[in-house]
């Protein structure tokens, strides 16, 4: 089976357009339809119902995809374990991280990493956590440094670096700056602007309010932690920060008996091959890893270069 048709049906299926596909693959049009007519022809199936400007998978289009992520997967790991041969660092390393992380953690690693392995070329994605987390399962990256899910896919190893403290904040003009005590209760009546519902730090929040039989009332959400700092500032909404972005924009409110937090870390693919330049950015990474942070047996692996 022809790679190229490969990769254009994958294209297809997630851009949901053979337009989009086109756009994503560098190509025409004509030439997706071609490839697509090509594979079909062979497997004398249909994979697409193609109805006015909508495209959808048919029953074997659904049920070739996660194979087709398989074969290009296969091969990719094959590509690595060979150059791995000769222990070079080089080639392209894909790399997704938040765009939190990208800004406030990554940018003195990144600096000695590319002074150290000046042969890799980084592809860096800035994608939520989430988004970035699908990205390592479905192969399309090698390595990501995200915000750590509360409950790992059984296919992704996951290693904590930083531990993240999480801080109630408000406008410094707030009314709540004003109590002596405050309590979450006092916290759930004011609106709230937070993180978007698929987001691994708002299950966070959303759980410590839910163990407590509260709901946050919550008046706006947002995935971007800069915007939801503006919002917080100008008196909108209260929500909740990494203590490293808070300043003399937004007033912190002390809870007690309360500590929130969230672990920053990287993640990769179990069943994927790992490039030497993947292992050598976990081996900086592994560098990083806060002494106060939980450990487990993956964070106090090494990564040798192979």
């Amino acid at each position: 089976m022809d790679l190229a048709n490969l990769n254009a049906f994958i294209a297809i299926a997630e851009t949901g357009s053979f337009s989009g596909a086109a756009e994503r693959l560098f190509l025409t049009q004509p030439a997706i339809s071609k490839r697509i007519a090509s594979i079909e022809q062979q497997l004398k199936l249909r994979l697409f119902d193609r109805l006015g400007r909508e495209v959808s998978l048919t029953e074997a289009g659904r049920a070739l995809l996660p194979r087709a992520y398989q074969i290009l997967n296969v091969l990719d790991d094959t590509r690595r374990a060979l150059n791995n041969l000769n222990g070079e660092v080089s080639g392209r390393l894909t790399l997704a991280t938040s765009h939190h992380i990208g800004l406030h953690r990554l940018p003195p690693l990144l600096r000695e990493f590319t002074r150290t392995y000046p042969k890799v070329a980084l592809d860096i994605q800035f994608l939520d956590s989430e988004v970035a987390y699908d990205e390592i399962l479905h192969g399309r990256a090698e390595l990501a440094v995200i915000t750590l899910a509360p409950e790992p896919h059984s296919l992704i190893r996951a290693v904590p670096v930083w531990d993240d403290p999480l801080d109630f904040v408000v406008a410094p003009e707030h009314s709540l700056t004003r109590q002596k005590a405050v309590s979450m209760a006092d916290i759930a009546r004011h609106p709230a602007v937070f993180p978007g519902g698929n987001t691994f730090t708002h299950h966070i929040v959303h759980r410590l309010f839910e163990a407590q039989g509260l709901t946050p009332n919550i008046a706006m959400s947002t995935n971007y932690l800069e915007t939801i700092k503006m919002m917080v500032s100008i008196g909108l909404a209260w929500s909740v920060l990494p203590r490293t972005m808070l300043d003399e924009q937004v007033a912190s409110i002390a809870l007690p008996g309360i500590q929130l937090t969230r672990q920053l870390g990287y993640i990769v693919h179990t069943e994927r091959t790992l490039s030497n330049a993947a292992h050598a950015f976990m081996t900086l990474l592994d560098g990083q890893v806060d002494t106060q942070a939980p450990q487990t047996d993956d964070s106090r692996l090494r990564h040798p270069v192979k």
